[in-house]
């Protein structure tokens, strides 16, 4: 995607903040403890932005450092374990802001993006790139949009 792409696709929509870029070092420290690569869409976008917060609580794309916490929690929680699917194969990047996290599927490599149910541990597909999956998620409405 072009330069400044992803500032100027999240402004055309109201009620969204964005940061500003972040750390190349950032970036690296995510795919080094993680041990996988960043989805070259996520990685563009945080250069441009280091994240993006919308309306209502959702943050359709965490920070950086966010990014980097949430997915170490996912990996590291024992009672995770006992309950849910592994997570080492998906890339956790933003959330709905009813407890529902979006990821990239990494084990195999996909530009897709997935919702993982928390109340289910289902995993399911609602975007083939990152681009259509935040103008989705920008104008959907409440934490579910991308059930409607």
């Amino acid at each position: 995607m072009g330069q400044r792409m992803w500032r100027e696709l999240a402004m055309e929509f109201p009620d969204v903040e964005l940061r500003g870029a972040a750390a190349e070092s950032s970036l690296a420290d995510i795919e080094e403890q993680l041990g996988q690569p960043l989805p070259s869409a996520l990685r563009a976008l945080l250069m441009e932005t280091d994240g993006i917060e919308a309306k209502q609580g959702a943050d359709p794309v965490w920070a950086s450092d966010r990014i980097l916490a949430e997915n170490l929690a996912f990996r590291r929680n024992e009672q995770f374990e006992a309950l849910y699917m592994p997570f080492e194969a998906l890339m956790f990047f933003g959330d709905n802001g009813g407890g529902d996290p979006f990821a990239f599927v990494r084990t195999p490599e996909r530009d897709d993006v997935f919702v993982w149910d928390h109340e289910t541990d289902s995993r399911t597909w609602i975007s083939p790139s990152l681009a259509r999956f935040l103008r989705a998620a920008l104008v959907g409405e409440g934490e579910d949009w991308y059930r409607q």
